[in-house]
């Protein structure tokens, strides 16, 4: 493992996310990835979008020789921050599923629109993979 997660004392544990990592090795930066297929077709709601785009983020990591456990920082843009909201469960089902346990760094931000009209969510990571 190349993260070390920074958690200060006295701060509570966050639920599904860290407040900050630390690396060190060959930086991997990867565009938004949205809920579509390799054939460009997209996935039905927001947590399978989200299921969608985390397994397009899963393999562009192996591109580069990295797993999920490698990623210190995600954005996330959703078009819904109320879908998004009331999906917590199932979103959390999703990531599980597709991600692990691993839980980077990561925020959240509501957007009015993304630049593909059917996306619903668009998540951008960073990971640290070792040297």
């Amino acid at each position: 493992m190349t993260l070390t997660i920074l958690q200060p004392a006295g701060w509570p544990r966050p639920r599904g996310y860290a407040n900050g990592m630390v690396g060190a090795g060959r930086v991997v930066l990867l565009a938004g990835q949205i809920g579509w297929d390799a054939q460009g077709r997209f996935a039905e709601g927001l947590v399978a979008q989200t299921a969608q785009a985390l397994r397009n983020i899963r393999t562009l990591l192996a591109e580069a020789g990295g797993s999920p456990a490698d990623i210190a920082r995600m954005t996330w843009f959703v078009t819904d921050m109320q879908a998004y909201r009331t999906a917590g469960a199932p979103l959390g089902a999703a990531w599980r599923d597709v991600m692990g346990r691993h839980y980077p760094a990561m925020s959240v931000v509501g957007v009015a629109s993304l630049v593909e009209p059917d996306a619903l969510v668009e998540i951008e990571a960073t990971a640290i993979l070792p040297a």
